[in-house]
């Protein structure tokens, strides 16, 4: 029996990218013939990592497609048509609202991607959802197969690897406080909202301190520069954009950080969280999409964007000892839910299930 693994685009490094891979490892063990096949494969992978959609091998009917659902792409459309049971893994995808006058490809992909998760419905047999917050996604576009949630396979393991040390000796131990905000820069992630805060922080509570930005803006140039305008306009100084930047000097980032903020209104996940919770960082994060459900009741949940109320928050956090221990604590614990032996033995019972009799019970 086979259990493939079938996507749009497998990139290095990104949440879903290593979410594959993850599995992928899992997979193998339980020994099923597998395989990742993509339309678009990053060349930075290791060679054969995966093959184009083109050479999947034959299908039986009793066969498995696991097919991971983010953006569109003409697989939405085209699932239906192979042999073989069908599992949809779904990543969400971003509301193509938030990119208008920003990019138009990026608004044209969430759009056919929203509709073709709809078209989906009638052909998934049964779906695992990354989050609460995905899996109300899919009922309300007219799911009604069973819906499981899995959190993303994280492998902790690559963050025991060495920190650039350049960026270590740059900014760690300065006397400066360190805020950090990491992923994509993109209108979901309102970056806006975090520079608003450290503004406030920064005026009323701590000048030595410091805003990192670590995220690519490729394809979001024009918001990346309506962010600088802001900047300049605000007068603001130590704000720092990264870009994209090799993993290393993202572990050096989080090594050096003292709070982690999100201001985020659109996450079908937010790997990030995990990531700050890993480096015993304490998180202020806006209570939007699925970041409830990730926190699960870890870090401070804010429901407001007043940016002075938050930086007053943030500076409580940072100040008050026993309340930045009492949320560690309390993140440390929430970590422990994703711990890879966890959710790799989640996963599997939930696809022997499947493959057994074609349900989840």
């Amino acid at each position: 029996m086979k259990v493939i693994q079938m996507l749009t685009t497998i990139s290095y490094g990104d949440a879903v990218g290593n979410d594959v891979l993850a599995l992928h490892r899992v997979i193998l063990r339980m020994g099923y013939e597998t395989g990742i096949y993509a339309e678009n494969i990053d060349l930075r992978l290791p060679k054969d990592t995966a093959k184009n959609v083109h050479l999947i091998p034959p299908l039986k009917e009793d066969d498995v497609i696991i097919y991971h659902l983010s953006t569109g792409t003409r697989l939405n459309y085209e699932l239906e048509n192979y042999p073989g049971r069908k599992v949809i893994v779904y990543h969400n995808i971003t509301p193509p609202a938030f990119f208008e006058g920003y990019s138009s490809n990026a608004l044209e992909l969430g759009a056919d991607g929203l509709r073709g998760m709809a078209y989906l419905a009638d052909t998934a047999q049964y779906c695992l959802a990354d989050s609460a917050f995905n899996k109300q996604q899919l009922l309300e576009a007219g799911y009604t197969c069973r819906i499981d949630v899995l959190p993303i396979l994280i492998p902790f393991r690559d963050y025991e690897k060495k920190p650039a040390q350049k960026i270590i000796k740059a900014y760690a131990g300065d006397g400066y406080t360190n805020l950090l905000f990491t992923g994509r820069i993109a209108p979901n992630k309102r970056q806006e909202d975090v520079i608003r805060t450290f503004y406030f922080y920064k005026k009323y509570y701590n000048e030595k301190s410091r805003l990192f930005l670590v995220g690519s803006y490729a394809g979001m140039e024009r918001y990346y520069q309506r962010l600088l305008d802001y900047i300049d306009r605000l007068e603001l100084e130590q704000v720092y954009f990264t870009g994209h930047i090799r993993f290393e000097e993202i572990l050096a980032y989080y090594h050096i950080a003292d709070a982690f903020v999100c201001m985020s209104e659109h996450e079908g996940f937010c790997v990030p969280l995990i990531e700050a919770m890993y480096f015993n960082i304490p998180v202020i994060a806006y209570d939007s999409s699925a970041i409830a459900d990730t926190l699960g009741g870890s870090g401070f949940l804010t429901a407001t964007k007043d940016p002075l109320v938050n930086a007053g928050i943030l500076n409580r956090i940072l100040q008050d000892q026993d309340l930045r221990e009492t949320m560690l604590k309390k993140q440390a614990q929430r970590l422990h839910d994703f711990r890879s032996e966890a959710v790799e033995e989640a996963f599997q019972s939930c696809l022997n299930s499947f493959l057994r009799t074609g349900v989840v019970t």
